[in-house]
């Protein structure tokens, strides 16, 4: 089992920064990736970052390249996402999730446990 909890979340305006954190308790040592994911308007959970432990590869969804970045702390129990120039279409509820297996860490469908999430709201 491995315990979630996101935090880091708010109201800022357009153009303005946050950083989420996502930190994982219980059997951490098995998680290949950890991501990142949103709901789009009327649809289920998309991806939007997410990193491997082991080599610290990250991956983005083209929506949020060049403006979120993740990292990872030094334990193998922290997860971040910082967000730079945040957009109202950012706008959602923010999940993080671990997955144990070794491919697509854009598919949410890889991955086993999930937080419960954070709300970020992001004003015009």
């Amino acid at each position: 089992q491995v315990q979630l909890v996101e935090s880091g979340g708010g109201l800022v305006q357009a153009g303005d920064s946050l950083r989420l954190s996502c930190a994982a308790s219980g059997r951490t040592f098995s998680w290949y990736f950890m991501g990142w994911f949103r709901p789009a308007p009327g649809k289920e959970r998309e991806f939007v970052a997410a990193i491997s432990w082991s080599a610290g590869s990250t991956y983005y969804a083209d929506s949020v390249k060049g403006r979120f970045t993740i990292s990872r702390g030094n334990a193998r129990d922290t997860v971040y996402l910082q967000m730079n120039g945040l957009k109202p279409e950012d706008t959602a509820v923010y999940y993080c999730a671990t997955s144990r297996s070794a491919s697509n860490p854009r598919y949410k469908g890889n991955y086993d446990y999930w937080g419960q999430g954070t709300q970020v709201t992001v004003s015009s």
